[in-house]
């Protein structure tokens, strides 16, 4: 009975010491891992912000490029229109003086 006690309490002892002695390695790798990822999903996110960042900006200058170029080709129609109602006009004019000399 003595020796039943003796091995029992061996056992229990050199199980508790290897159970307690286990490697924590994995676990810190584990945990460092996880700190990892998520510092990497940040950087892609704050990098995913950034490029959407410029592409408003060159969208916003690209609109205010073509609102520019707009508004100067309307403003050369305006004065190639001024310029043909002026010819039309002068051209009138000579008609009538042309008539008026006649009578």
């Amino acid at each position: 009975m003595k020796k039943l006690i003796l091995s029992t309490a061996l056992l229990l002892a050199l199980s508790l010491t290897f159970t307690s002695c286990r490697d924590t390695k994995k676990a810190e790798s584990a945990e460092d891992t996880i700190e990892k990822t998520t510092q990497a999903v940040e950087d892609a996110a704050d990098k995913a912000v950034d490029a959407a960042g410029d592409a408003v900006d060159t969208a916003g200058e690209a609109v205010d490029s073509a609102v520019d170029a707009a508004g100067e080709a309307v403003d050369t129609a305006v004065d190639k229109a001024g310029e043909a109602v002026d010819k039309a006009a002068d051209e009138v004019k000579k008609q009538a003086e042309g008539v008026k000399i006649k009578q």
